[in-house]
């Protein structure tokens, strides 16, 4: 078996990217989650006197400024008083000047939904006869450009750098205490923070232009950026930023004072670092559920911690899966990967995909409604993909445990031959001690014999012999001594500044040759060699899967499509008026400056069950106004039930909103609003209507 990837699983990767490639070339901008179901005039009619005002309606709340709604003349000039406002559920009209000439006039909207995303479109209508206009519907596009396309980017980053960041961290201290301090283990964790800060930095610049103008030369501008950070998705990215923070001292002490402990000491550590490690990363997702799909529709309140576990688990098993092949592939000979810590992965995998198949099930019907929505929308056909792709990861997945039960066997067979081998040739040589001593009483025996010889010779031989003998003993030891000088010029010679330099090259080479054998030993194990190859392909499966799931999150959810299908297209027929939708005008005066104005409450459908709440506060000129705090409670004093507290959510300027407000009963019910003006002047107003 060759040390290269086999040609298959090249093939298969080159595929894969390539389909990723596809999918992101493809995924285009943001689409809109909140659609446009009715509108008066309807689009394409021709009305014989003009109207007074032009309503829109759409599949869930939007916020609007005062150029989200506009209408244009046949000659492209403006016909609208520039305030539009709500009327009622998702209902939004603005008045239009009086006595307007025959002729096509030309609706456009650009507002925000309540999960972020950008809604732009236009249409046409007509007073008396049709006319030629100079206003092309077709320039309208919102999130589209240049500005869109950076934006879808840095969601792609953010959702990378994130599983990264978390699934790399997780590896480390649940399955690879040693990889702590493995340097590329630490490059990718690192690289995934910096990824995630950046990006986050990136879409809160973009978030005003992408979501307004779409010109890039307002993404400096202050004034986008400080409305920007009213807004809901505003607050989550700044609070990511905050988490981000946060996340940078842990992985400071992750590859530092971790990395440092002994593994006693380690132990103790792993626990604090674990519980603060799952707090960050909660927060992290925490950003992601509140801001967009889940923060909004049907049961919400249960859907966002839904969301924050499927994030995470997706994170742990992708994150963990990229750590693992990068340690695999690139981690010191002196540290690979224990087949322990596979094994270790392999079980957070397996937890990883059971959260993700029950999270995922809930998130389908939430956000698809039917089974025909798996085929007939758009966000049904890329699940279906997703799903496609999950099965197949955890197909490779089960043999990339295969591949790590064998790869544990030869390890176990090679720690025995090792031992093995120690004993037999412990046994086959005497202890050291017991070679010393040998060896000492050799060198004994021999110097006796030496002084026995030479008594002999000094006895036999005359003076004068003796005399030679002594005068060559003399030279003898002149010459030894001449050879001490020269033996320790040389070691003088040898102690220089060069080599020492020689020597630590001569180290470096023999670290850098062991290091090679030790690595060409382990890429020679074929077990080893084909998890590596079987992670890899997991791998790129997994790069696909989070380009789907990047662009699901972008996708308008199957049961919004279908619902502004079922409803009144404004192509076709006159929108049906919202029935049932109640709407409280309540005059308040808190008694302080400024204190005096009107909220009115737009409850929709005013049933039993879910309605969606949306409240509104203006001055007594009429202007939105912006106070501290709204709060609002529902009572029914007939059946002692209440007060029933409501929180409702900050849009924008004097606009508040909340969804899935349950009403338990229908009845006579009392609406009250607290209204705070300032930190101690507020006050309690109250009406009743009739719900459901």
């Amino acid at each position: 078996m060759t040390q290269t990837i086999a040609p298959r699983v090249r093939t298969l990767v080159l595929l894969l990217l390539a389909a990723a490639c596809a999918l992101l070339a493809g995924a285009g901008p943001a689409s809109a989650h909140a659609a446009l179901t009715g509108s008066d005039p309807r689009q394409g009619a021709v009305v014989d006197k003009a109207p007074d005002h032009v309503s829109l309606t759409f599949s869930e709340s939007v916020s609007m400024d005062d150029d989200s709604l506009r209408v244009f003349d046949p000659q492209g000039k403006r016909v609208d008083d520039g305030s539009p406002s709500g009327t009622g559920g998702t209902a939004y009209t603005v008045k239009l000047h009086a006595g307007l000439p025959d002729g096509t006039y030309t609706v456009t909207y650009q507002v925000v939904s309540a999960d972020s995303h950008p809604v732009a479109g236009a249409y046409t209508f007509s007073i008396g006869a049709p006319s030629e206009t100079s206003v092309s519907v077709s320039t309208t596009d919102a999130g589209g450009g240049i500005v869109g396309w950076l934006y879808g980017i840095g969601r792609y980053v953010s959702y990378a750098g994130f599983t990264v960041l978390v699934g790399g961290a997780a590896f480390v201290l649940a399955c690879w205490s040693r990889g702590s301090g493995v340097r590329v283990v630490q490059r990718l964790v690192v690289s995934g923070w910096l990824a995630l800060t950046s990006a986050t930095l990136l879409l809160l610049l973009l978030r005003g232009s992408y979501t307004g103008s779409g010109k890039i030369g307002d993404v400096f501008d202050l004034s986008l950026l400080g409305e920007v950070l009213q807004t809901k998705t505003g607050a989550s990215l700044v609070s990511r930023l905050l988490l981000l923070a946060a996340a940078a001292l842990f992985v400071a002490v992750l590859f530092g004072a971790y990395d440092k402990r002994e593994d006693e000491e380690k132990r103790d550590l792993t626990f604090g670092l674990a519980v603060g490690g799952t707090v960050v990363a909660a927060g992290l997702a925490a950003t992601w559920a509140m801001s967009e799909h889940a923060s909004v529709g049907l049961q919400a309140g249960l859907a966002m911690p839904v969301d924050i576990v499927h994030l995470l688990a997706v994170a742990a098993w992708l994150g963990g899966l990229t750590t693992l092949l990068v340690a695999l592939y690139r981690a010191p000979a002196d540290s690979p990967v224990p087949a322990s810590a596979v094994r270790r992965f392999s079980r957070v995998a397996f937890g990883s995909v059971v959260a993700l198949v029950a999270t995922g099930t809930y998130q389908a019907w939430r956000q698809l409604g039917s089974w025909t929505a798996f085929t007939d929308t758009r966000y049904g056909q890329l699940l279906l993909l997703k799903i496609g792709l999950v099965a197949v990861l955890v197909g490779i997945a089960y043999l990339s445990r295969r591949w790590t039960a064998r790869l544990a066997e030869t390890a176990r067979a090679v720690v025995r031959q090792r031992d093995e081998e120690r004993v037999k040739a412990s046994a086959g040589r005497p202890p050291a001690k017991a070679r010393a001593t040998e060896a000492a009483t050799g060198a004994s025996k021999d110097t006796g014999a030496a002084t026995e010889a030479s008594k002999g010779t000094g006895t036999t031989t005359g003076a004068s012999k003796a005399t030679g003998t002594t005068s060559g003993a003399s030279k003898a030891t002149g010459t030894t001594s001449g050879t001490k000088k020269g033996s320790k010029k040389t070691s003088g010679t040898s102690e220089g500044p060069g080599a020492s330099q020689r020597a630590a090259q001569l180290a470096r080479q023999r670290a850098a040759v062991d290091a090679a054998r030790q690595k060409r030993q382990r890429d020679a194990d074929p077990h080893r060699f084909g998890l590596r190859r079987s992670v890899l392909a997991e791998a790129s499966v997994a790069v696909v899967l989070l380009v789907v799931t990047t662009i699901l999150t972008q996708t308008e959810p199957g049961r919004t499509e279908q619902e502004a299908e079922a409803g009144t297209p404004s192509a076709t027929s006159a929108p049906a008026p919202s029935t049932g939708a109640v709407t409280l005008d309540m005059p308040f005066d808190t008694g302080s400056q400024n204190g005096k104005g009107v909220v009115r409450v737009e409850l929709d459908p005013a049933r039993v069950g879910a309605n969606d709440l949306h409240l509104y506060v203006e001055r007594p000129n009429g202007s939105a106004y912006d106070v501290p705090e709204v709060k609002v409670a529902f009572t029914l004093k007939a059946k002692g039930v209440g007060p029933l507290p409501v929180a409702p959510d900050h849009i924008t300027t004097g606009h508040w909103s909340a969804s899935g407000v349950q009403v338990p009963m229908a009845g006579d019910w009392e609406v009250a609003v607290t209204v705070r003006t300032s930190d101690i002047d507020q006050v309690t107003v109250s009406k009743n209507a009739q719900i459901g």
